[in-house]
């Protein structure tokens, strides 16, 4: 079966949501937690099991196919040539990203410099590269998915890296709500692994927190970005001093 792969994530995805383990759907399909693994692993799941798990989860065997169906028209990354057009022009750039934030129509003629013909055009083009669908009246809809993310080293990072960085660490960040920090030490390789753990935790629960406040009147909200890096380094002012 074709699809057995993404109705399994996707099921997968919708047991996490609501907080629920193997060992619960091996309690409710009446086998050992080992033997639920197994069937996720190798994903044979018979139309009875997939009942029972739904049943666990309240929903019907419909509702996993529709949210699997959405799952794969939503975006979790452009192409290059997708990136590259988004920098080519400062207006795209800045409409792909206040509406990946969640702003509407609206929100966006009312604080920036755009007519409202001018925003509509934009706005089609990014329905175009599929990042969003635009409704009657104007409407926003995005069309990308909770993962989405720049492509890692692609036109949009090298852009916000070369332009934005220095703009981005001008300030003191003296203000409560904001923070600088750079420790230095030294790490071993199984550290440093558990420390980069902890730091892709850090950024999901950005991302959370952003999906959170999508709900809230724009108002309400404040642009605000994390800047995140570690490596293991040696500066290189000190470098050339090693024997």
């Amino acid at each position: 079966m074709a699809q057995t792969n993404p109705i399994v994530t996707t099921l997968k995805s919708m047991l996490k949501s609501q907080g629920l383990t193997y060992r619960d759907v091996a309690l409710a399909l009446e086998l050992s937690e080992a033997s639920v693994k197994r069937l996720f692993a190798e994903q044979n799941l018979s139309l009875r099991r997939l009942d029972q798990i739904c049943h666990l989860l309240e929903i019907e065997i419909s509702d996993v196919v529709k949210q699997m169906e959405l799952n794969q028209q939503q975006l979790s990354e452009l192409t290059l040539e997708q990136e590259q057009e988004l920098v080519t022009d400062i207006k795209l750039l800045l409409l792909a990203h206040v509406v990946i934030n969640g702003w509407q129509f609206e929100d966006i003629v009312s604080l920036y410099q755009l007519t409202e013909a001018e925003t509509i055009r934009y706005l089609a083009k990014l329905d175009r590269l599929k990042l969003i669908e635009l409704l009657p009246k104007n409407r926003i809809k995005l069309k990308i998915s909770s993962k989405f993310a720049w492509r890692s080293g692609g036109p949009i990072q090298t852009f916000f890296t070369q332009y934005l960085l220095d703009d981005f660490l001008k300030s003191k960040f003296e203000r409560k709500d904001e923070s600088f920090m750079f420790p230095s030490g030294m790490l071993s390789a199984g550290s440093r692994e558990q420390f980069n753990r902890r730091i892709k935790q850090l950024v999901q629960d950005f991302h959370s927190l952003n999906e959170q406040d999508r709900a809230l009147p724009i108002e309400e909200r404040f642009s605000c970005s994390l800047f995140l890096a570690f490596r293991a380094w040696r500066p290189a002012v000190f470098e050339k001093m090693l024997r």
